[in-house]
């Protein structure tokens, strides 16, 4: 199969959304509720999911403020293998098409590699990696029907540099890198761009809870621009891949870094 490119378009139209929806996990604060928002405002409609209600009912109210875009929320608990596909089904169900997939739900329990335990080592892995990869399984049919999608992957510096303690969430951060380019290749043909985003130091509450203030402090001095980066720095980066400006962007990873420099965090 053959695929167009889009065509000529205005600037504006490139980053249009208008008529699209868009699901993004781990949507109720830092990097997906900014990026959820910033799509919102592109035009699309939106479905946020994470655990917890009480944080998706006004993420949701905050993210849709403004844009006249519609907006669904659903609580999802994606170290459980089979809340990815009833997830898919319910923003089916809502919407009748998702086109653009964000695979942002994630987190982080710091052990050395002589500390790990199964029971966080698969939790990570599950959430981290393997629901991004059922998520993706259970939406790419209706994409393919469409002739149009967008999956974004929210990796990390830390796949490709990393710190002590950090074996789990380095390796699932690194693997996502890789199932980014092979999925690429099986979705192509049908207009699916498969890429990932790789953000560096971003200030959320994920890495206030890791880090000491003195470990924060080392790692804005890591950086070519010497600071942390704010949430809403994450959303054109996101944008570009979401839409009709990035078409020609696939099986890649953008490190959103501020320049990270030196070998490790």
């Amino acid at each position: 199969m053959i695929q167009q490119h889009p065509g000529r378009q205005m600037l504006s139209q490139r980053f249009d959304l208008t008529g699209k929806v868009a699901l993004v996990t781990g949507g109720s604060k830092g990097l997906g509720l900014a990026m959820a928002r910033g799509l919102a405002e592109a035009g699309a409609d939106i479905v946020i999911a994470s655990r917890h209600e009480k944080e998706l009912i006004p993420a949701l109210e905050q993210i849709l403020q403004g844009t006249g875009r519609r907006g669904r929320w659903f609580v999802a608990d994606l170290t459980q293998r089979a809340a990815a596909q009833q997830l898919a089904d319910q923003a089916l169900q809502a919407f009748g098409q998702i086109d653009i997939l964000i695979n942002n739900a994630g987190s982080n329990t710091p052990q050395s590699i002589e500390d790990i335990d199964d029971a966080t080592w698969d939790r990570l892995v599950e959430l981290n990696l393997s629901s991004c990869m059922a998520l993706t399984r259970a939406l790419v049919p209706s994409m393919k029907t469409n002739g149009w999608g967008r999956v974004i992957y929210i990796s990390s510096i830390m796949g490709f540099v990393s710190t002590a303690g950090r074996s789990a969430y380095s390796a699932t951060k690194a693997a996502l890198v890789g199932m980014a380019k092979a999925q690429a290749l099986d979705l192509g043909a049908y207009g699916i761009t498969v890429n990932c985003l790789a953000p560096g130091p971003f200030l959320t509450d994920l890495p206030k809870s890791c880090f000491s203030p003195e470990q924060l402090a080392k790692l804005a001095a890591g950086t070519a621009l010497g600071r942390w980066a704010d949430p809403e720095e994450l959303v054109g980066p996101a944008l570009l891949l979401a839409s009709n400006a990035g078409s020609y962007i696939t099986g890649e990873t953008l490190l959103v870094d501020g320049g990270v420099v030196g070998k490790a965090f």
